[in-house]
């Protein structure tokens, strides 16, 4: 009688040619992932943005977009700013949350740092007029992947230009310290 199947060579090498093949496609894949995470951040960001100055029109009042606990990476809140104190008057309503991705780096620059402020006019408020951009950096280089950047006027855009970035540099330290 003939059996049919598979001799343990022939199993040991189908093993093997697939061990390979998912060794060679598992960092395109986490590549993948981490691109993907970073492009979300970034448009939830700028929809962020857009919302709470749309709110500010509406409301005809101050709104606030921050970052959670003054971090852009961990997600952002939009608030009605009441009593002009910002985020740390934890008695200014709460209007949306959003969390951030795990793993994507988000910074601002000195004006956009933790927190952007909208008058009832649309305009980006800190003193002055506030004008700003916040980078999504990639997580092995510091390399800023996607900008939203904040015009005067209260313009949000978004821009995918791969751009060395200082303040990523310290994204990169951050997250190698934290590996180690």
């Amino acid at each position: 009688m003939h059996q049919r199947g598979f001799s343990l060579v022939e199993l040991l090498m189908g093993l093997t040619i697939a061990g390979i093949v998912l060794a060679l496609v598992t960092p395109v894949y986490a590549t993948l992932t981490e691109s993907i995470y970073r492009e979300e951040a970034a448009k939830s960001l700028v929809g962020g943005l857009r919302s709470a100055r749309s709110e500010a029109i509406t409301r005809s009042q101050t709104i606030m977009i921050h970052g959670i606990n003054g971090d852009w990476s961990q997600g952002w809140r939009i608030i009605v700013d009441a009593s002009s104190q910002g985020y740390e008057d934890s008695s200014n309503p709460l209007l949306v949350e959003r969390q951030g991705s795990a793993g994507t780096k988000v910074v601002g620059n000195k004006n956009v740092k933790s927190a952007i402020r909208f008058s009832h006019l649309g305009e980006p408020l800190q003193g002055g007029f506030q004008a700003g951009t916040l980078h999504v950096c990639a997580s092995r280089e510091p390399v800023s992947q996607y900008q939203v950047v904040l015009a005067s006027t209260g313009r949000v855009s978004l821009r995918s230009n791969k751009l060395q970035q200082a303040l990523c540099v310290g994204a990169e330290d951050s997250e190698q310290g934290a590996d180690a």
